[in-house]
């Protein structure tokens, strides 16, 4: 048995084998682990790729040109680089990784989490930049049973739903008539400059108030964007029926929802309960519901978004519903953890004991000491 002291060879050897073998077996034992709101996340997803196909269905139909080049999954929800109806700068990747319908359980998570319940009031504010964003935001309205009170900014940026004769109001329409969506936005603004089409040409205004005026929604048209946002509260504080607001969802830059650009880099994408005082330029919606204690929900920054849920950027294909980790994580099989950690922790004990035997034993048998005799000098003389 010394030979299995603690510092040899052959009890070191045996020691990292072991290790080695019970971190294999550990890991490879993971199992996954279905998060919370599990069902209601993944009915969101599947209703998100059902709208997404029945207006894609809506789009070939009307024998409307699919990009493949800028729109790889051929979903026909990214739009043109340029249209009358464009009023800003848009990201083609930001609005390629929208159109994944798991986005839908993300806006599940984040309702969740705000404390929502089955028939509370949310306020949302759309814009024609997100639709794929818009579409998931709409299958967790309906996964959770929510009564939303929705306003849209019609205008678009790069690669949204800037087509005149098929903007955001026109799919939600297709999607309500299908049946898949039983809410609709009940007004609408020109969106963009001053929320009033700044920086659009005449032409571009007139189509998009035809729009409006097409889907059947109050049309939100105020001279300063002070009293837009004033409007757009109204609005909300009348659809509420008296009932307490308990979130508000903001889905891209919509101007009477942010107030200014700056605020919308100045709150957090996702989820804030608590709206942080801070110097906001001007207080829009997403400010003023925040103020009221109002849990925000801010989808804007979409690269922060794929970070913080694990969803993944420009997918091709797209993702099926049920896939990553908003929906399933890993977890350690708590069995198998504890048979190697007391496999490990035996093995240490019986080299421990053993080690503490062989000293005891090498103490008892060490001889005494002799006394050391000298011979004499003279000695050396016989």
């Amino acid at each position: 048995m010394y030979k299995f002291r603690a510092k040899s060879t052959a009890a070191l050897s045996i020691l990292s084998v072991l290790a080695l073998l019970a971190f294999v077996a550990v890991e490879q034992s993971k199992i996954d682990v279905k998060k919370e709101w599990y069902n209601e996340k993944l009915e969101a997803a599947q209703l998100a790729q059902k709208a997404e196909q029945v207006l894609k269905n809506y789009r070939v139909e009307n024998s409307i040109f699919i990009d493949v080049v800028n729109d790889p999954n051929q979903t026909a929800l990214i739009g043109q680089e340029y249209t009358l109806v464009t009023t800003d700068r848009g990201d083609i990747d930001a609005k390629l990784s929208t159109t994944n319908p798991n986005f839908a359980a993300v806006v599940v998570q984040l309702l969740k989490d705000a404390g929502v319940e089955a028939g509370d009031n949310i306020a949302v504010a759309l814009s024609g930049s997100f639709p794929g964003l818009n579409i998931s935001v709409a299958a967790a309205i309906e996964s959770l049973r929510l009564h939303p009170i929705t306003i849209t900014s019609v205008g678009a940026s790069n690669f949204g739903a800037n087509d005149p004769n098929f903007t955001w109001l026109d799919m939600e329409t297709v999607l309500y008539n299908s049946g898949l969506i039983h809410h609709r936005s009940v007004a609408a603004s020109v969106g963009g400059g001053h929320d009033i089409g700044r920086g659009l040409s005449p032409q571009g205004r007139n189509l998009i108030e035809e729009a409006i005026r097409r889907n059947g929604v109050t049309f939100i048209n105020e001279n300063h964007i002070e009293n837009s946002i004033e409007r757009r509260m109204e609005i909300y504080e009348k659809y509420s029926n008296n009932k307490p607001i308990k979130a508000f969802i903001n889905v891209g830059g919509g101007i009477a929802s942010l107030g200014n650009t700056i605020n919308g880099r100045l709150i957090d994408p996702g989820l804030t309960l608590h709206l942080p005082m801070r110097n906001f330029p001007v207080h829009g919606v997403i400010i003023q519901m925040g103020k009221k204690g109002i849990p925000i929900i801010h989808m804007l920054n979409i690269n922060r978004l794929l970070r913080d849920f694990n969803l993944p950027a420009s997918p091709v294909p797209l993702p099926e519903p049920g896939e990553g980790g908003i929906f399933i994580h890993k977890q350690y099989n708590v069995t198998i953890t504890a048979i190697a950690t007391a496999l490990l922790v035996l093995v240490i004990l019986l080299i421990y004991f053993n080690e503490k035997r062989y000293n005891r034993l090498g103490a008892s048998i060490v001889p005494a000491a002799t006394p050391m005799t000298y011979e004499s000098d003279t000695d050396d003389l016989l």
